[in-house]
């Protein structure tokens, strides 16, 4: 991704809603991924955009939630998430809420910066009152979490949580063992976990399927278990359906480990 910089100010015409999406690398549901219009937008006011394969938008704009990313003019992440709350499903806003915040640490093999952090979310939310969708943008945010880089990944958290199992922890670190009392170094970086029962939640995606990363996850595996931790894999379909089996399947490891639900 380019580098995105400060408030934009020539042209009124900027991208919005799915088109800006796009550009940050949101993870939009189909219905919009096939929908290749244009979104362009003008602050509330102004003429309305219209050109061929364009949908126009007016929006009440502040100055700084349109900003520029490689020369192009569009809205900011947090506004554009906001936007997106018109179109999209609370679930799918809080995916697409993930992938903005998302961010690793300089101990992660790719260390990563957030678009925007979970406050933005909140601030451009107390600034808009009167959005569409302003409802379900509220209960999304309070739902958002850093560390969750991949859609499936923020469905396992809900559907875990959902379930009443514990929220697992995201972003967390495995260190290993110093001979000499330090804290050692990294050597795992679960999709999830929980830490006070070393229960590690991998989520498996169809890149799983070759024989590199199918070795690569044979040695994470004995890692795992050298580090007195329990890894719980979880595919797609384990997320599918009423009653989904990743929750049996993290409960029975995590009680395997100790947990409690009394």
């Amino acid at each position: 991704m380019g580098h995105a910089q400060g408030t934009a100010s020539a042209s009124p015409d900027h991208l919005s809603l799915g088109s800006a999406a796009r550009l940050w690398n949101a993870p939009l549901p189909g219905r919009l991924e096939d929908d290749w219009r244009i979104h362009l937008a003008r602050r509330r006011g102004q003429s309305t955009p219209r050109r061929v394969n364009v949908v126009g938008h007016q929006l009440a704009l502040l100055p700084h939630e349109v900003v520029e990313l490689d020369g192009v003019r569009l809205t900011s992440p947090a506004r554009t998430w906001l936007d997106l709350a018109s179109v999209l499903s609370a679930d799918e806003l809080v995916i697409v809420g993930d992938s903005m915040v998302y961010e690793h640490g300089p101990e992660f093999p790719r260390p990563r910066e957030a678009l925007c952090s979970i406050e933005e979310l909140r601030s451009v939310l107390e600034r808009h009152p009167g959005s569409r969708g302003i409802r379900k943008a509220r209960a999304a945010v309070e739902l958002i979490r850093v560390g969750a880089d991949s859609p499936p990944e923020t469905r396992l958290r809900l559907v875990l949580i959902r379930g009443g199992l514990p929220e697992p922890v995201l972003n967390h670190v495995v260190w290993s063992e110093d001979p000499w009392g330090g804290r050692g170094w990294p050597v795992l970086w679960p999709d999830a976990a929980f830490p006070p029962w070393r229960v590690s939640l991998q989520y498996e995606g169809a890149h799983h399927n070759g024989e590199d990363q199918y070795l690569r996850d044979i040695r994470r595996a004995d890692t795992t278990a050298r580090s007195g931790w329990h890894e719980v894999r979880i595919s797609r379909l384990d997320l599918l359906g009423e009653r989904p089996a990743a929750v049996p399947k993290v409960c029975n490891a995590l009680a395997a480990r100790g947990w409690s639900t009394s």
